[in-house]
């Protein structure tokens, strides 16, 4: 399994499209950011620390083809990158992560 946090309205817009075209991060890069399980905590610690309004998602990475790509990125760890949309299909759970704690431990508790 691997994870997307992002907002939920982006959520929302891709489950009403079908598939999430990624954050302005994402397209500016060029592909959507994703995270390995051990790797997902951090990242919010990082780039979502006093974010409200999140979800989480849970990725089936063998639904996402080819467009998956494991490649070197913080600290040299393979991260996952999707180039192309995410489809709806592929996210097996979205979990609301609450707002009464540090988004990195809300991420670690839903993650247990």
């Amino acid at each position: 399994m691997i994870y997307k946090l992002l907002p939920t309205v982006e959520w929302d817009d891709a489950r009403a499209a079908g598939h999430l075209a990624g954050s302005a991060v994402d397209r500016q890069d060029g592909f959507i950011h994703l995270s390995a399980a051990e790797q997902v905590v951090e990242t919010a610690r990082r780039h979502f620390a006093g974010a409200t309004g999140l979800t989480l998602l849970s990725v089936r990475e063998d639904r996402l083809g080819d467009a998956l790509r494991w490649e070197p990125s913080r600290g040299g760890q393979l991260f996952p990158h999707l180039y192309g949309p995410l489809p709806v299909t592929a996210v097996v759970d979205a979990r609301a992560v609450p707002v009464d704690v540090p988004v990195a431990d809300a991420v670690a508790a839903l993650l247990s």
